[in-house]
C-alpha cells in the first residue's frame, strides 16, 4: 500500500469515527435542551436573584482584591457549573451508550487509535460550542474585562470535565452512578471555591481541585485586566491527566472485547460420536425414537383425546 492510500485510508476511518461521534451527540436530546435552556435560565437567576452586593475577595491568581457585585460572582460560578455538567454528561452518555457498539467496531478490527482522536475531537468541538454560548450567555447581562479569557476557562473546565466523563462511562456499570459521580464532583468542587458560599475558597485544598485554573481564570477574566495564562496551563494539565484516565479506561474495555474474541477457537470441532463413516448412517437422536411400551409396540408422539 503507497503511502498516499494509507494516509487517505487513516483519513477516511477517522472522518468517519468523527461522524459517528458527532451524530451520537445530536441525538442526545436531553443535552441539547440543557445547552438551550439551562444555560441561559441560570444566567437570569443569577443576575436577577442573586443579591447585587458588592462582595469583597482576595484573588490568589493576582493577588488583588477584588470587589465584584455578588450575582456577577454567581454568574462565573453559574457558568462554570453548566458547562462542567453538561459537557461531562454528554462525554459521559457517549461513553456509556456507545459502549457496546464501540466493542463491536474493535472486534471487527477498526483501530482504536482512530476511536480515541476522535471522541477526543467531539470533545473539543462540544466543549468549544457550550463554552462560547455560556460566553453570550453571560455578556448578555453583564461585560466582564477579558470575555476571550472567560471562554477560555470555561472551555478548559468544559473539556476536563468531559474527559472525566468518558473515564466514567467506561468504569461504571449503571447510568445513575455516572451521574451522580459527575454531579457530585461539579458541586464540591466548585462550591469549595466559591467565595461567597465557602470561607476555604483561598486555602490550599482548593488548589488541588479539577476546576482550579479555570475558576482562578474565569474570575480574573471577570473583574480583572490581568492576563493568568498560567491558570489555564495548570487547566491544561488537569485536561491532560483526566484524559489519560479516560481514554486508558476506554482502552482497557475494548481490549478486553478483542481478548474475548482471540479466547474462541477459530473452527469447532466435531466429537468423534457426531462423524459419520461412509456407507453408515448414524442412529436417529434419542428425540427422534418413539418411546415404547411394555407390549414393544411405538406409542404414537401425538395423540387424539377426543
Amino acid at each position: 500500500m503507497s503511502p498516499s492510500s494509507s494516509l487517505r485510508r487513516h483519513c477516511t476511518l477517522f472522518l468517519t469515527a468523527v461522524h459517528y461521534a458527532l451524530i451520537e451527540h445530536l441525538r442526545n436530546r436531553f443535552a441539547m435542551v440543557l445547552i438551550a435552556v439551562f444555560i441561559p435560565v441560570w444566567s437570569v437567576l443569577a443576575f436577577f436573584c442573586v443579591s447585587d452586593t458588592v462582595a469583597p475577595f482576595l484573588l490568589h491568581a493576582t493577588g488583588q482584591l477584588l470587589t465584584p457585585h455578588g450575582n456577577q460572582l454567581t454568574g462565573i460560578s453559574g457558568a462554570l457549573n453548566a458547562v462542567t455538567l453538561i459537557v461531562g454528561f454528554m462525554m459521559f452518555a457517549v461513553s456509556f451508550n456507545g459502549g457496546p457498539f464501540d466493542q463491536r467496531l474493535a472486534l471487527a478490527g477498526y483501530p482504536r487509535a482512530h476511536l480515541v482522536l476522535a471522541k477526543l475531537t467531539s470533545l473539543v468541538l462540544a466543549s468549544a460550542v457550550v463554552a462560547a454560548y455560556a460566553t453570550a450567555a453571560t455578556c448578555a447581562f453583564w461585560i466582564p474585562e477579558q470575555p476571550a479569557l472567560l471562554a477560555a476557562a470555561l472551555f478548559g473546565a468544559g473539556i476536563t470535565y468531559g474527559a472525566l466523563g468518558v473515564a466514567f462511562g467506561s468504569l461504571l456499570r449503571r447510568e445513575v452512578e455516572g451521574m451522580f459521580a459527575i454531579v457530585m464532583t461539579s458541586i464540591i468542587d466548585l462550591a469549595l471555591q466559591n467565595p461567597l458560599w465557602s470561607v476555604s475558597s483561598n486555602s490550599g485544598v482548593v488548589r488541588y481541585l479539577p476546576s482550579y485554573g479555570a475558576m482562578q481564570a474565569a474570575t480574573g477574566a471577570g473583574f480583572s485586566s490581568s492576563p493568568l495564562p498560567t491558570y489555564l496551563l495548570v487547566q491544561a494539565g488537569w485536561f491532560a491527566g483526566s484524559a489519560v484516565i479516560g481514554f486508558l479506561t476506554f482502552h482497557y474495555r475494548t481490549r478486553g472485547a478483542i481478548r474475548r474474541k482471540d479466547s474462541f477457537p477459530a473452527t469447532r470441532q466435531r466429537s468423534p460420536l457426531h462423524r459419520s463413516t461412509p456407507g453408515r448412517s448414524l442412529p436417529p437422536s434419542r428425540a427422534e425414537v418413539p418411546e415404547r411400551g411394555r407390549e414393544g409396540r411405538a406409542r404414537p408422539l401425538i395423540t387424539d383425546d377426543s
